[in-house]
């Protein structure tokens, strides 16, 4: 087999690859894998880190039998009758890559998501989420250090690494301030790992809303923390999950004691928001910083009006007029919203992927895979969906 490493070529560019140098000469090493790695100006390893290390750099990857890259590829350069791997954006029937699910199937090409490449317990095995956590809880910091001027970060892609950026939280100033935490999987993984870094204290949501503390304290929520049934029934997550319509939140329980939300929770169709904009002009919404990792745009955050980017990561929202303003502003929420977070860590979010990829995906791709692990993460195949994302046909057909 021949892996080809690909060139990002989305706009705004990724600077993110999935494996480093040093993974690749591993594979090369310890496998019977040959691997080449096409030529990029933007990628955060150089071509010489990859070629100093005895990786071919090349212009053509047609000779490759699969092709692994980030972002989804351009259609201008997709070839036929190859297997890919990347986050194509289409399995929630994203229109703007309607196109190029249509031409994949079109080329024969065999096309592997990273979103859903699961166990057999259908738990993710593979993805960007712990960074995305790390930044999106740092640039939290950061924002709250901008908004309240009792402290200065430095800007986690000014950073030489993971390593400087625990350096800088050295650097916090707090006082009593209160954070939100939401989620339960990598990204609020990621979050908390930042959070106590900069020695926040956990306590419980008990505590979080009827103690009062001398220290800056967080607490982390589940989907049942902040959702409760209309009729006053007992809940539980799986009525939740099969019965979202029933419930409604209770989010402003813990915005009325909180300076600072971090949002890395995962939002199903159909479920409560966590707060609509009648609730952000409540007297009980005291939130002064909101950190949107999950960046769902006029959705379940809804002070979350545009995304922003890594060069300018932070805008105002006004609760009383819905719109943008200064985030300096007293009264206004400072709104942090970067939709490609990991990004700002590049080398070590591409670190951390390339081992995840070796260790829970390469042994299957070229040897044996009894729990169908990549079969069933194949999105398209043989010029045709396949069995487990015939869902998709008529978002193929663009009906």
């Amino acid at each position: 087999m021949k892996i080809g490493l690909l060139k990002e070529e989305k706009i705004p560019s990724d600077e993110r690859v999935v494996l480093t140098p040093k993974q690749c000469k591993w594979i090369a090493e310890n496998t019977n894998v040959d691997i080449v790695v096409k030529s990029s100006d933007v990628r955060c390893f150089l071509d010489s880190d990859y070629s100093n290390l005895g990786i071919e750099i090349v212009n053509d990857l047609s000779d490759c039998d699969v092709l692994l890259g980030v972002k989804e590829v351009s259609i201008s350069s997709l070839i036929s009758d190859k297997i890919y791997f990347y986050f194509s954006h289409t399995i929630k029937e994203q229109s703007y890559n309607r196109d190029l699910l249509q031409e994949m199937v079109q080329r024969n090409i065999t096309m592997i998501d990273y979103e859903v490449l699961k166990d057999k317990n259908n738990k993710r095995l593979i993805g960007f989420g712990r960074y995305a956590g790390i930044v999106g809880a740092y640039n939290a910091l950061l924002t709250y250090g901008l908004k309240s001027d009792k402290f200065f970060l430095k800007a986690a892609n000014k950073c030489s690494g993971i390593k400087e950026v625990y350096e800088e939280l050295n650097k916090i100033k707090l006082s009593a301030d209160k954070i939100i935490l939401t989620g339960k999987g990598r990204v609020s993984d990621g979050a908390l790992e930042i959070l106590r870094k900069a020695n926040i204290k956990e306590v419980s949501k008990e505590d979080f809303i009827t103690k009062t503390f001398n220290e800056s304290v967080f607490c982390s929520l589940n989907t049942m923390d902040y959702n409760e049934r209309i009729d006053g029934a007992l809940s539980d997550k799986y009525d939740f999950y099969n019965n979202p319509e029933k419930y409604q939140s209770s989010f402003l329980n813990y915005t009325k004691h909180a300076d600072i939300f971090i949002a890395g929770h995962f939002y199903g169709a159909g479920s409560p928001y966590l707060f609509t904009r009648e609730d952000a002009k409540s007297s009980d919404f005291n939130l002064q910083v909101v950190a949107d990792i999950s960046c769902d745009i006029d959705g379940p955050v809804a002070s979350t009006i545009r995304s922003s980017t890594i060069t300018d990561p932070i805008y105002g929202y006004n609760p009383e007029t819905e719109l943008e303003d200064d985030f300096k502003k007293r009264d206004v929420i400072a709104i942090m919203a970067v939709d490609n977070l990991p990004c700002e860590l590049a080398k070590d979010a591409s670190e951390y992927f390339g081992n995840e990829f070796i260790n829970k995906i390469l042994p299957y791709l070229i040897g044996e895979d009894p729990d169908r692990i990549i079969e069933r993460a194949t999105i398209c195949k043989d010029g045709n969906l396949t069995n487990d994302f015939e869902y998709l046909r008529n978002y193929l057909n663009g009906i």
